[in-house]
Protein backbone atom coordinates (compact mmCIF):
# COMPACT_ATOMS: atom_id res chain seq x y z
CA UNK A 1 0.00 0.00 0.00
CA UNK A 2 1.27 3.47 -0.83
CA UNK A 3 0.06 7.05 -0.56
CA UNK A 4 0.78 10.39 -2.21
CA UNK A 5 1.05 13.23 0.33
CA UNK A 6 1.72 16.94 0.12
CA UNK A 7 4.38 18.51 2.35
CA UNK A 8 5.95 21.91 1.85
CA UNK A 9 4.51 22.55 -1.64
CA UNK A 10 5.91 19.22 -2.90
CA UNK A 11 4.31 15.82 -3.38
CA UNK A 12 5.82 12.55 -2.16
CA UNK A 13 4.91 8.94 -2.86
CA UNK A 14 5.42 7.06 0.43
CA UNK A 15 5.14 3.48 1.71
CA UNK A 16 5.28 2.06 5.23
CA UNK A 17 8.82 1.71 6.53
CA UNK A 18 10.21 4.23 4.03
CA UNK A 19 12.48 7.10 5.09
CA UNK A 20 11.59 10.60 3.89
CA UNK A 21 13.74 13.76 3.96
CA UNK A 22 11.87 17.06 3.74
CA UNK A 23 11.84 20.63 5.07
CA UNK A 24 11.84 21.03 8.85
CA UNK A 25 8.60 19.90 10.52
CA UNK A 26 7.48 20.91 14.02
CA UNK A 27 8.28 18.50 16.83
CA UNK A 28 11.24 16.79 18.46
CA UNK A 29 13.05 13.59 17.52
CA UNK A 30 10.89 10.59 18.47
CA UNK A 31 7.58 12.46 18.16
CA UNK A 32 4.91 11.45 15.65
CA UNK A 33 3.94 13.64 12.72
CA UNK A 34 0.68 13.22 10.81
CA UNK A 35 0.20 14.14 7.15
CA UNK A 36 -3.41 15.21 6.65
CA UNK A 37 -2.97 16.26 3.00
CA UNK A 38 -3.35 12.83 1.39
CA UNK A 39 -3.99 13.13 -2.35
CA UNK A 40 -4.16 9.43 -3.25
CA UNK A 41 -4.01 5.98 -1.69
CA UNK A 42 -2.97 3.07 -3.89
CA UNK A 43 -2.80 -0.66 -3.49
CA UNK A 44 -5.41 -3.33 -4.19
CA UNK A 45 -7.94 -0.52 -4.62
CA UNK A 46 -6.88 2.97 -5.67
CA UNK A 47 -8.64 5.92 -4.06
CA UNK A 48 -8.22 9.37 -5.58
CA UNK A 49 -9.03 12.52 -3.67
CA UNK A 50 -10.91 15.50 -5.00
CA UNK A 51 -8.64 17.24 -3.96
CA UNK A 52 -7.97 15.23 -0.74
CA UNK A 53 -8.97 11.73 0.36
CA UNK A 54 -11.53 12.18 3.14
CA UNK A 55 -10.44 10.74 6.49
CA UNK A 56 -7.08 9.45 5.23
CA UNK A 57 -3.93 10.02 7.29
CA UNK A 58 -0.28 9.06 7.00
CA UNK A 59 1.64 8.82 10.27
CA UNK A 60 5.41 9.18 10.53
CA UNK A 61 8.01 9.22 13.30
CA UNK A 62 10.53 12.06 13.36
CA UNK A 63 13.99 10.49 13.34
CA UNK A 64 16.19 13.61 13.36
CA UNK A 65 16.54 17.28 12.53
CA UNK A 66 19.61 18.54 10.70
CA UNK A 67 20.84 20.93 8.05
CA UNK A 68 20.97 20.19 4.33
CA UNK A 69 23.86 20.73 1.94
CA UNK A 70 25.42 24.17 1.82
CA UNK A 71 24.39 26.32 -1.12
CA UNK A 72 26.88 29.04 -2.05
CA UNK A 73 25.55 32.37 -3.27
CA UNK A 74 27.97 34.61 -5.14
CA UNK A 75 27.15 38.12 -6.36
CA UNK A 76 29.46 39.87 -8.80
CA UNK A 77 29.42 43.07 -10.85
CA UNK A 78 32.08 43.40 -13.46
CA UNK A 79 34.46 46.36 -13.40
CA UNK A 80 32.94 47.70 -10.16
CA UNK A 81 35.10 45.85 -7.62
CA UNK A 82 31.92 44.30 -6.16
CA UNK A 83 31.95 40.71 -4.92
CA UNK A 84 29.81 39.17 -2.20
CA UNK A 85 29.78 35.55 -1.17
CA UNK A 86 27.65 33.81 1.42
CA UNK A 87 26.04 30.44 1.97
CA UNK A 88 22.80 28.91 3.19
CA UNK A 89 21.93 25.54 4.75
CA UNK A 90 18.24 24.64 4.72
CA UNK A 91 16.92 23.00 7.92
CA UNK A 92 15.58 19.51 7.14
CA UNK A 93 13.87 16.66 8.97
CA UNK A 94 14.19 12.91 8.47
CA UNK A 95 10.94 10.97 8.97
CA UNK A 96 10.09 7.26 8.88
CA UNK A 97 6.59 6.37 7.65
CA UNK A 98 4.87 4.13 10.21
CA UNK A 99 1.28 3.76 8.98
CA UNK A 100 -1.12 4.62 6.18
CA UNK A 101 -4.81 4.69 7.04
CA UNK A 102 -7.64 5.15 4.59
Amino acid sequence: MYAVVTAGSRQFKVQEGETLVLDRVPGNAGDTFTFKNVLMIGGAKTVLGAPLVAGATVTATIKSHSLGEKIMIFKYKRRKNYKRSFGHRQPISTLEITSIKA
